[in-house]
């Protein structure tokens, strides 16, 4: 299973961009920290299309590039 890249790997457009939503879309720091925390994990995900839910958002993919806010509909397996 493919593992969840690291904050740091991901490259700097893609991080750019998250923290973009992030301040559009006011997503709220103690959900940001989840995300992060789980990143660091490096947790294995499985191939195809999956998301996970850290509540005021979803991130989904190996690489990151799109947070959804609660209600948006995702793509893919829930983990």
């Amino acid at each position: 299973m493919p593992r969840i890249e690291p904050w740091g790997n991901l490259p700097e457009s893609v991080r750019q961009h998250l923290i973009d939503r992030m301040r559009e879309r006011a997503i709220s720091i103690a959900d940001l920290n989840q995300l992060r925390l789980w990143i660091e994990s490096q947790p294995e995900v499985p191939e195809g299309d999956w998301y996970k839910d850290f509540g005021s958002l979803s991130a989904a993919a190996v690489y990151p590039k799109t947070f959804l806010l609660r209600g948006q509909a995702a793509k893919g397996e829930a983990l």
